[in-house]
């Protein structure tokens, strides 16, 4: 496994080039930024209706586990702009920092697919998790009245006690990102 630098501490990386992005272009790693708490990685599309319904939940989580973990939405898809981005987090009230993956560094890191999958690394920088946010959907199009699991709340929980998971990854459901190969 090959380590970028960015300033002092390195970006996990598997020999990819390149690095995730903030909305200003600049190359931003969430692992430094989080300074050694659990890092939780939120993959989603503007134009994903899944991902836009879990806005809500994405931000109350995010809240009840301030200072102890970092979360950050990634946008993977090479077409949205950073324009769109800034758009869309205004329109869902989102105030996690967005990121921009359209290299897929954080997407190959995460082994994310689907759009909203979430992806929790702990403090150590060791996937620990990556999957669905919950079971509202069961399918595309087929949510539930309400979800009556909640992995990545459970993933989150977990990483921050320093825990393992019985289960480090649940198929999501969702837009699948574009463009993987």
């Amino acid at each position: 496994m090959v380590a970028l630098c960015l300033g002092a501490a390195p970006l996990i990386s598997t020999g990819l080039q390149g690095l995730a992005s903030d909305l200003d272009g600049k190359p931003f790693d969430p692992f430094r930024a989080a300074q050694g708490k659990v890092v939780v990685l939120i993959f989603v599309r503007t134009d994903c209706p899944v991902s836009n319904r879990y806005a809500p939940a994405i931000q109350q989580l995010s809240a009840k586990n301030a200072g102890k973990a970092a979360f950050f939405l990634v946008y993977p898809s090479k077409k949205e702009t950073a324009d769109s981005i800034r758009k869309h987090d205004r329109e869902f009230g989102y105030a996690l920092a967005a990121l921009r993956d359209p290299q897929h560094i954080l997407v190959r890191e995460s082994q994310a697919q689907i759009t909203p999958e979430a992806a929790v690394f702990d403090a150590n920088r060791r996937l620990v998790y990556h999957g669905r946010i919950d079971n509202l959907y069961e399918d595309f199009g087929h949510a539930r009245k309400s979800a009556t699991t909640h992995e990545l709340a459970d993933a989150v929980e977990a990483a921050i006690a320093g825990k393992t998971l019985n289960a480090n990854a649940t198929p999501a459901v969702g837009c699948y990102i574009s463009d993987l190969e």
